[in-house]
C-alpha cells in the first residue's frame, strides 16, 4: 500500500509539473521583438477595414502592453516628413518619438530597409510579433521575410488594418498560409500577464484595460469598485 501510494504521489508530482511548463509557442515578455509599423496619419487615412477608433484603442493596447512589460520594441515609419505625418498618439504615449529613436524607411518592407533591419536582428530574438498599417504590405513584407530568414512570425490581425476587408483578410489568409500565427491586441496584452498573482504587473496591466480594453475594461473597472465593498 504504501508503495501503491508514493507511486500515485510522484505521477501526481510530476503531472503538476509538467502541466505547469508553458508551451513554446506562447509569448513571454523576454522571447519576442515588437515591431510596430506605419502607425501614421496618412496610413490611416484610407484604413476601411475596421473602424480607426478601435485600431487606435487597439494599438494603445499593444503599445501598453510592450512598455509595461519591457519587451524590445522598435517603432518604424515610412515617409514620416515628407508624406505620411506622425505617429499615432497611442504609440506615441508608451514610446515618445524624442526618446524612442523612431526608425524612418522608405522602402515599404521594413525587412528591406538596411537600419531596421540591422535593429531587428539586433535584439537578438528569434520570434517577431508584427502590428501595423497597412497589413497587405507593411505587414505582409516582413512577415514573409522574416519567416523566409527563419524568424517564428506572429501578427496583431486586430491592431493591423487595410483599405478595405477584402485587402486585410487577404493578407492574413497570406501570411498564415506561409505560418505565420494571428493573434489579437487583448490577447497579446493577456498572453504577457499570463498569471494574474504577478503582482509586480498587475496594476499597470489593469489600468492599461480600463483605459483602452473596451467592454473588457468596464468589467475590470466595476469588479475593482464593487470589491471594495
Amino acid at each position: 500500500m504504501k508503495k501503491l501510494l508514493l507511486t500515485a504521489a510522484l505521477v501526481v508530482s510530476s503531472f503538476s509539473a509538467f502541466a505547469q511548463k508553458p508551451g513554446p509557442g506562447l509569448l513571454n515578455p523576454t522571447n519576442h521583438t515588437l515591431i510596430l509599423v506605419d502607425y501614421e496619419s496618412q496610413m490611416a487615412f484610407a484604413v476601411g477595414s475596421m473602424p480607426i477608433d478601435r485600431l487606435r484603442t487597439n494599438t494603445a493596447l499593444v503599445a501598453g502592453a510592450s512598455k509595461i512589460f519591457n519587451v524590445p520594441t522598435i517603432v518604424t515609419t515610412v515617409a514620416e516628413k515628407s508624406f505620411s505625418g506622425p505617429v499615432f498618439r497611442e504609440v506615441e504615449e508608451f514610446y515618445p518619438q524624442k526618446t524612442s529613436n523612431y526608425i524612418d524607411r522608405t522602402s515599404m518592407n521594413t525587412w528591406e530597409d538596411a537600419n531596421a533591419y540591422k535593429a531587428i536582428v539586433g535584439k537578438g530574438k528569434k520570434k517577431i510579433v508584427l502590428g501595423g498599417l497597412w497589413t497587405s504590405v507593411c505587414i505582409v513584407g516582413p512577415a514573409l521575410s522574416a519567416i523566409n530568414d527563419g524568424y517564428e512570425v506572429y501578427f496583431i490581425a486586430d491592431a493591423s488594418a487595410d483599405v478595405s476587408t477584402e485587402a486585410h483578410e487577404m493578407a492574413i489568409a497570406r501570411m498564415i498560409q506561409a505560418g505565420a500565427h494571428p493573434i489579437t491586441s487583448l490577447q497579446y496584452l493577456l498572453e504577457l500577464q499570463r498569471d494574474w498573482a504577478r503582482q509586480e504587473t498587475y496594476k499597470a496591466v489593469t489600468d492599461l484595460v480600463k483605459k483602452y480594453g473596451g467592454a473588457y475594461g468596464v468589467g475590470v473597472q466595476y469588479g475593482h469598485e464593487m470589491l471594495k465593498h
